[in-house]
């Protein structure tokens, strides 16, 4: 911590008389030596209740909430989850899909002291086993749909997980939505089992009595473990400080300042929040400046569009294959797109032509590209509203510094052009990640995050990135591990060899292929090793094709499976 706390101050207050190549390419509104002010994350809703309390802070499928409310309904929280045993260190998890439940729980969880845990609801129930147990979660809080309580149930068995926080979908709904959905969709709800280990959200209200205050090091306590695969692939807990993810909210709420109306902008939150660029682009700047929220569950391209067209959003932050969605729609011309002033893309790269074929589609030039990753909670760069140069991920963030390193010392910063490993330095980058010390040192250096990826840097400050991290696959912006995957194939009392590896998809971005050899004397199908990891992995990450292959798998010298080599043997390496 200390020598990331010394590198961003080093940044900030001893190279203000230091020149950087973007500077020059700086927005007039925005200044990269900004100071930036440091506070317990929770106080940005605390802020926004006593700036916006009549404003909309959130619409969810026409159901409206205002800053007050949802400022009351977090205090209510917190002091419930206090009287539940929640105090600083205690983790409580979110799998929730996107809805009010949401802001109300990770704001109130900080409030009371406690760290957030997402979880993706798509988790499979060994995944949400690893990460609670990893994690230390104490409390979940979930929904009242089948799927999510059926998982509920077997890991309160099966972990250290103590209790259940349920929240109705139904009462999240206008009338008369709220009185129909049950009707329409009862066989999706669960009924809730009569066990102390099952909180109704309901019951957490209307006391009216305030949370004892908690002292937060925003420089040290850590406000969210968010899970991420990092540069070696494997799922570990960035742990995400107070002070990181107030000042990332700052850094990107100063980098679109010109082009907000504060209390009457609003945002497009169709990115899920468990995600940790739509928890710090949509859900944490929102709430800086008082931004109407207009929340949706799930994805659906019509849906999207019919929203954007009758709700006029001011941003719509997205991942390029939902751009790449609306551009490709037949009936997009028959939406109106006019009140987007920006649209900023992040999760994967984008490319030219998705962008271009958007913009074309629905008139209106608002697309910039960003960069980060969920170890710098997240954003690092990010092109100037409107002013997107083409092929870069933009300029480095106020007080964010992007060093290009030799990738052979892993020291050295090189010259502009370039090419090495993309460095980060920064009041937003993270400690280092949970019980991972090795992997920590290995990735957080010198209070450089080294972020695996390669690119270089422009004589205007542009970064432009070559590679991805070599093996991380990006499925509609979305991260999926291979050694994850392989690891539940491996379970499979058949299988001998298995190398899982990411293959272009026009739709998707990338697709998740798996190459597997049998056991000698076993035989097994394709159909058969599908249906075997249905409940072990999520949606996203089960392949969409397995070969099965008699030969062995390709290896290196060292006898280690080749993923590279095996896919210049089937000709889909990546140029």
């Amino acid at each position: 911590m200390s020598a990331q706390t010394s590198t961003a101050e080093n940044i900030m207050e001893k190279d203000t008389n230091v020149s950087y190549p973007w500077e020059k390419s700086y927005p007039q509104h925005a200044d990269w030596h900004m100071p930036l002010e440091v506070k317990p994350l929770h106080s940005l809703m605390d802020q926004a209740v006593e700036k916006y309390a009549a404003c909309t802070a959130i619409d969810f499928l026409g159901k409206t909430y205002s800053y007050a409310e949802i400022g009351r309904m977090v205090n209510d929280v917190a002091y419930s989850l206090q009287q539940m045993g929640i105090e600083k260190g205690k983790k409580v998890g979110l799998f929730l899909p996107n809805s009010p439940y949401y802001p109300v729980f990770y704001f109130g969880i900080l409030k009371a002291g406690g760290t957030v845990v997402n979880y993706n609801p798509l988790y499979a129930e060994r995944e949400l086993e690893n990460q609670i147990e990893n994690s230390d979660t104490d409390i979940m809080v979930t929904m009242d749909f089948q799927m999510m309580i059926e998982k509920m149930q077997h890991v309160l068995k099966a972990t250290r997980l103590k209790k259940v926080v349920v929240c109705s979908m139904a009462a999240a709904l206008p009338f008369p939505k709220n009185l129909l959905f049950p009707l329409l969709k009862g066989k999706d709800l669960a009924k809730i089992p009569q066990d102390e280990s099952f909180v109704r959200f309901e019951t957490l209200l209307g006391h009216g009595k305030q949370p004892e205050a908690v002292e937060v090091d925003s420089e040290k306590d850590i406000a969210v473990l968010q899970y991420t695969g990092g540069t070696t692939g494997v799922p570990k807990g960035a742990m995400l400080t107070h002070k990181n993810l107030y000042v990332n909210t700052q850094q990107t709420a100063a980098w679109i300042s010109d082009s907000v109306d504060p209390g009457s902008s609003s945002q497009l939150a169709v990115l899920p929040f468990f995600h940790v660029f739509a928890m710090t682009v949509i859900m944490n700047v929102s709430t800086w400046y008082g931004m109407k929220i207009i929340m949706m569950p799930k994805f659906d391209v019509e849906e999207v569009m019919g929203v954007i067209n009758k709700k006029k959003p001011t941003y719509f932050p997205a991942v390029p294959a939902i751009y790449n969605a609306i551009g490709n729609h037949p009936k997009v011309d028959e939406y109106d797109f006019s009140s987007i002033k920006f649209c900023l893309s992040g999760g994967a790269p984008l490319p030219e032509d998705v962008r271009n074929l958007f913009e074309s589609k629905v008139k209106n030039k608002c697309i910039s590209e960003g960069y980060g990753l969920t170890e710098c909670s997240p954003v690092a760069t990010c092109n100037p509203v409107g002013k997107n140069r083409d092929g870069a991920v933009g300029l480095p963030l106020p007080g964010t510094l992007i060093e290009i390193i030799d990738r052979d010392d892993g020291m050295t910063a090189l010259l502009v052009g370039e090419k090495g490993e993309v460095c980060i330095s920064g009041p937003q980058v993270m400690p280092g990640y949970y019980k991972a010390e090795d992997a920590s040192v290995e990735t957080v250096r010198n209070g450089r995050l080294h972020t695996g990826d390669v690119g270089y840097l422009d004589e205007d400050g542009y970064l432009f990135l070559v590679d991805r991290i070599k093996d991380l696959i990006l499925v509609r912006g979305y991260n999926v591990y291979p050694r994850h995957v392989e690891e539940a194939i491996y379970l499979h009392e058949a299988v001998e060899e298995c190398i899982v590896a990411g293959v272009a998809d026009d739709k998707r971005g990338e697709t998740v292929w798996a190459w597997v050899k049998p056991k000698s004397g076993k035989v097994v199908t394709a159909e058969e090793i599908l249906s075997f990891l249905d409940d072990k992995l999520s949606p996203i990450e089960i392949p969409r094709k397995i070969i099965v292959r008699d030969e062995p798998l390709p290896k290196t010298a060292v006898g280690k499976l080749s993923r590279k080599d095996l896919l210049i043997q089937e000709g889909l390496a990546k140029s």
